[in-house]
């Protein structure tokens, strides 16, 4: 059964399906009214969300569909310890495709290997979140007119920003992207995503501290919002929560045709003065991910009617390597089996199969 847990999952020939389905809804919604009658879209929401949960639960209804399932997990069996696997069985007997965010990275990969439905990946705690980077993708290619050649500046929580990781992923494919990496020393980017997909594929990037010093490279600037929930230490959070503040000061440094993106929600790491500036992209951003998020749900029911069986991965897993990443599924979920994955023969590498840290 096809689901999407990375934006690895799709082919850059699928992700430019997807745009080209998306911007057909764009100029003619009544085509697309009742192509999801009788399908019901369930959204297990076990942490917090607005634009995610309220997107796919648009999308599917603007599709002709209806939407079932929770917004928080204490008003889910998870609060009496039911486990992800029973509860993507459970969920398969009553929807038609289902919608996951959770705290605990791996948690949508595990639900994907239990249900008998499409699984979407909606947001696993610092790991991914591929239907954000949807959004995204559409973004830059309604405001920039393309998806190759461009600068892209990733500023803030490159650490725990599961946005940044999905879109590092999906635009490395692309031809003639160089990366800006904009972040204090606590809050780089991940060894495994600044290895895996820049080195190990030679993709250019650099590494910045200061906002002003990079902002006049870039065709796209993706703030993102320092994170409280990903911080085990408050006192950290506080030293490093205003590192960053696009204001109009620093927009007159960039290029006059720079789009500014951002996942949302914002506290103040971008001045609401920078709303009124027509590089601003964010809240059209916001727009695109429910118009992706309907393209994406037309793709996996419509490959479902004749799901073809992934054959067993078997291949460069090791088993019994315990994950030691406090926020991964496996940590909790004691039954699940410890795999790892070989990502580097040559330098004894293995990551866990559901965070992908270390092991």
């Amino acid at each position: 059964m096809r689901s999407l847990i990375s934006i690895l999952d799709f082919t850059v020939e699928e992700l430019d399906g997807l745009i080209a389905t998306a911007k057909d809804i764009i100029a003619h919604p009544e085509n697309y009214w009742d192509k999801c009658a009788h399908k019901k879209l369930a959204t297990l929401f076990f942490e917090p969300s607005t634009r995610t949960r309220l997107s796919f639960e648009a999308a599917m209804l603007e599709l002709g569909g209806s939407v079932i399932g929770f917004s928080e997990a204490s008003s889910s069996s998870a609060a009496k310890g039911e486990s992800i696997s029973d509860t993507a069985k459970m969920i398969s007997c009553y929807a038609d495709i289902m919608a996951m965010r959770h705290p605990r990275e791996g948690a949508p990969y595990v639900a994907s290997q239990a249900a008998s439905i499409p699984v979407i990946n909606a947001g696993d705690g610092g790991h991914n979140h591929p239907t954000q980077t949807l959004a995204d993708l559409l973004t830059i290619s309604r405001e920039k007119g393309r998806l190759n050649d461009l600068t892209i500046g990733l500023c803030g929580d490159l650490k725990y920003g599961r946005t940044v990781h999905s879109l590092i992923e999906a635009m490395a494919r692309y031809t003639g992207i160089r990366f800006i990496l904009i972040s204090p020393e606590e809050l780089r980017l991940p060894g495994y995503v600044r290895y895996n997909v820049l080195e190990r594929n030679q993709i250019p990037y650099a590494e910045y501290r200061s906002l002003d010093e990079a902002i006049g490279q870039l065709d796209v600037l993706y703030m993102t919002r320092i994170q409280r929930e990903r911080f085990d230490s408050h006192e950290t959070y506080e030293r490093l929560k205003n590192c960053y503040i696009l204001d109009t000061q620093k927009m007159a440094l960039a290029k006059d045709d720079m789009c500014v993106l951002h996942p949302l929600p914002r506290v103040n790491e971008i001045s609401v003065a920078v709303d009124d500036d027509p590089r601003a992209a964010y809240f059209r951003q916001a727009l695109n991910g429910k118009y992706m998020r309907m393209a994406l749900i037309l793709k996996l029911l419509e490959e479902a009617k004749d799901p073809v069986k992934a054959s067993a991965d078997t291949g460069d897993l090791v088993y019994g390597r315990t994950c030691t990443n406090p926020k991964c599924i496996s940590c909790v979920e004691q039954e699940l089996p410890q795999i790892a994955r070989i990502t580097d023969a040559a330098e004894n590498i293995h990551r866990c199969i559901y965070c992908e840290q270390k092991v």
